[in-house]
């Protein structure tokens, strides 16, 4: 008697998680999900925070945001997102009173050293939010292929592949979405992001 073989199943995309998480509501679905990005979610809070054991309270407090913050939202790409989600935790978590320190010099408020990197990383978040802004008022291809190339990393042909478009035509949206993100960067006041 032969016995069937039983084939390995593919693991389910991101894509397919999150639709069967905002379906049924089901923790283990979204625990799998959040296992895939708990690295990428720790990286990202070691870089706001400075201390590993407030980087791994944070990775477990953005779970739990995202326990009802996905059912309410519309995501496309859930890396990205998740990536976003970190960074805004972060921050939030940056400005809380109680990391607003000012110290006393001879009768005198100057900020301390903390408080100088948290305004580094506030400036850096509006550079990105004008960035986000100009991103918008891009041409659709071209604020795709800008985004793939340099917001994931992806080269000429990864871009050319995912969306179909031809190598040179992929070139060129990079090169002209590059100018134009530049030229409106510098019209709202800022031309420090770097695209080179």
């Amino acid at each position: 008697m032969a016995f069937l073989k039983q084939i390995p199943q593919e693991p389910l995309s991101d894509k397919e998680l999150v639709t069967r998480y905002k379906q049924g509501g089901d923790m283990a679905v979204l625990g799998e999900l959040y296992q895939r990005y708990m690295e990428l979610v720790y990286g990202v809070c070691l870089k706001y925070f400075k201390e590993p054991e407030r980087a791994k309270d944070s990775v477990m407090a953005i779970f739990e945001e995202l326990v009802s913050k996905l059912k309410k939202h519309e995501v496309e790409n859930f890396r990205a997102w998740l990536h976003q989600l970190a960074k805004n935790h972060c921050l939030m978590a940056l400005r809380t009173p109680k990391n607003m320190k000012m110290v006393e010099f001879k009768g005198e408020l100057m900020q301390s050293e903390e408080n100088l990197h948290l305004n580094g990383i506030l400036e850096k978040e509006e550079n990105f939010r004008k960035l986000e802004d100009c991103l918008g008022s891009l041409a659709a291809e071209q604020r795709d292929s800008i985004r793939l190339f340099y917001l994931e990393g992806k080269s000429y042909n990864e871009v050319a592949s995912q969306t179909g478009l031809e190598w040179n035509k992929v070139r060129s949206l990079i090169q002209n979405g590059r100018r134009n993100l530049k030229n409106c960067m510098e019209t709202t006041g800022n031309n420090e992001m770097d695209f080179d």
